[in-house]
């Protein structure tokens, strides 16, 4: 089969990533085969490729929707022809690809009016913002939440799910990602680019700050949160690096970590199904209207490593979607 797979000494580089034949996988007695019709592309796609040190080829792609084509032995919930849509384990082998296999446990139905694009924009960065907003967030304090970088793939799923619980909505952006928030509706956008976000935050709630942030930018920005914050407030930290100062202390401040990535190699199989369970009501939101992964394109299976230079470059405007098989 055709797949997208990096491979050779590391470090790697996205000129390393190349179209090729590959073994078409085998589901073991606990596993399901895939017939890939869409994959999400990610900013951990390329980082996969650029953190990647073996010298096995390794196939990318994280986000997949698709058909069950096989089911292995041990398999009871699933049953061939099944319209599916799963967060990947980054442990397998990826979702570039023309067949893929996986677990069942993280698999969740995409209903019939759903299309596998649509489907497959709706996963890591969805996910990510469903975690942090109904399994970490205490919203038991001021109902103002601060969503950093409004404008990109957790952030505008953030902000759909923030106005599904009455939560007043501050966000941050550039200008040229505003008309994605417009598109989603926010209460106060803040340009980080023209004006101070503390005080543009502490403005709009008259001195009080907000009781939650969702913070994807991470390392120092983490660290401006605080004086963002009302007292008991709590930060989600979505980005990468946690600062050295931090003073939590002052304003009886919680932090929580919030990720997809270790949920696999925690092992724990209830975790691992609460992604399904997370993806099939994203699901039912995609099928009844009430949400949007706002999908900059779709792009054929040929175009995959374009599709991870354009988003690596940060030149889209929305979720880029590559295309398997029509």
């Amino acid at each position: 089969m055709k797949a997208w797979t990096i491979t050779g000494p590391a470090p790697h580089t996205m000129d390393d990533l190349t179209l090729t034949d590959v073994p078409e996988p085998t589901p073991s007695a606990d596993e399901v085969k895939v017939y890939v019709r869409a994959v999400g592309l990610n900013p951990a796609d390329y980082k996969v490729i650029a953190d990647n040190t073996t010298t096995a080829p390794r196939v990318v792609g994280m986000d997949c929707a698709g058909e069950i084509v096989a089911v292995g032995a041990h398999v009871t919930d699933w049953a061939v022809g099944d319209r599916v849509m799963y967060h990947g384990d980054l442990r397998r082998a990826g979702s570039l690809a023309e067949f893929t296999v996986t677990t069942p446990l993280s698999l969740a139905p995409i209903p019939s009016n759903v299309s596998f694009e649509l489907a497959a924009a709706s996963l890591c960065s969805t996910l990510t913002a469903y975690q942090a907003l109904y399994r970490k967030a205490n919203l038991s304090e001021l109902p103002t939440v601060l969503i950093h970088a409004g404008g990109g793939a957790v952030g505008i799923a953030a902000l759909q799910f923030a106005h599904d619980l009455h939560l007043k909505t501050i966000t941050t952006t550039s200008a040229r990602k505003r008309p994605l928030i417009e598109k989603v509706g926010a209460d106060v956008i803040i340009d980080y680019h023209q004006e101070d976000v503390t005080a543009a935050v502490l403005k709009a709630t008259d001195g009080k700050g907000v009781g939650l942030s969702i913070n994807t930018i991470g390392g120092a920005e983490l660290a401006a949160d605080v004086d963002r914050m009302a007292y008991n407030g709590q930060i989600i930290a979505i980005g990468d690096g946690m600062p050295a100062d931090l003073d939590l202390d002052s304003k009886a401040l919680g932090i929580t970590r919030s990720a997809l990535g270790g949920v696999y190699h925690s092992n724990n199989s209830q975790e691992i199904a609460d992604l399904g369970f997370m993806a099939g009501v994203v699901g039912q939101k995609l099928a009844v209207g009430e949400f949007d992964p706002i999908i900059d394109r779709v792009l054929p299976f040929d175009d995959a490593a374009e599709g991870l230079k354009i988003l690596q470059r940060g030149e889209n405007l929305g979720k880029l979607v590559i295309q398997i098989q029509a």
